[in-house]
């Protein structure tokens, strides 16, 4: 599934993307994602509005639970534990945080979940898609239950970082 197949499927997440990149932008805020279930869709849909290079610092595929650990840092207890692993909301802060430090950016989302077919586990069924966010206002996590097969679960999931990255900028833009 391409950023191309997302749009033409849903023309409103092309819509939120470019909204979400000229709210970034004339707050002066960076964007960057770490990404497990997705693959990088997250980068693919926000880098494919034209300009998005002036918000937009990068993104981590870490697919691999060797990414996670290396590049992102999630520590090793979480990642052997049986109890968290890699799809879990400790997994998930820890990514996020680990991009906005090797991104050098302002506000980052990470995924990381089941999207299936296979691969589900005692208490985290496929659909099980774990979400962190990390601004300098704090990190926080999202737990989502998405339906349906690894297209639709990765889509929800896409359309959900959007939305969950937008919160954050609303977030630290908005001084309360």
């Amino acid at each position: 599934m391409s950023d191309k197949t997302l749009f033409s499927e849903d023309a409103e997440l092309f819509d939120a993307c470019r909204e979400l990149l000229a709210l970034a932008a004339s707050h002066g805020l960076t964007l960057g994602t770490a990404e497990s279930c997705t693959g990088g869709l997250v980068a693919g849909c926000l880098t494919a509005v034209p300009g998005s290079s002036s918000v937009v610092r990068g993104a981590i595929v870490s697919y691999a639970i060797e990414v996670k650990e290396r590049v992102l840092g999630v520590s090793q207890e979480i990642l052997d534990s049986p109890a968290l692993g890699a799809v879990s909301g400790e997994c998930a802060a820890q990514m996020a945080e680990g991009a906005r430090r090797v991104l050098d950016c302002d506000i980052s989302v990470s995924i990381t979940g089941i999207a299936g077919p296979g691969g589900e586990e005692p208490g985290k069924p496929v659909g099980t898609v774990w979400m962190g966010l990390s601004t300098p206002k704090g990190t926080r996590c999202v737990l989502n239950h998405f339906e349906g097969d690894r297209e639709q679960v990765r889509h929800a999931s896409v359309r959900r970082a959007v939305s969950l990255i937008h919160e954050g900028v609303m977030e630290i833009s908005n001084p309360a």
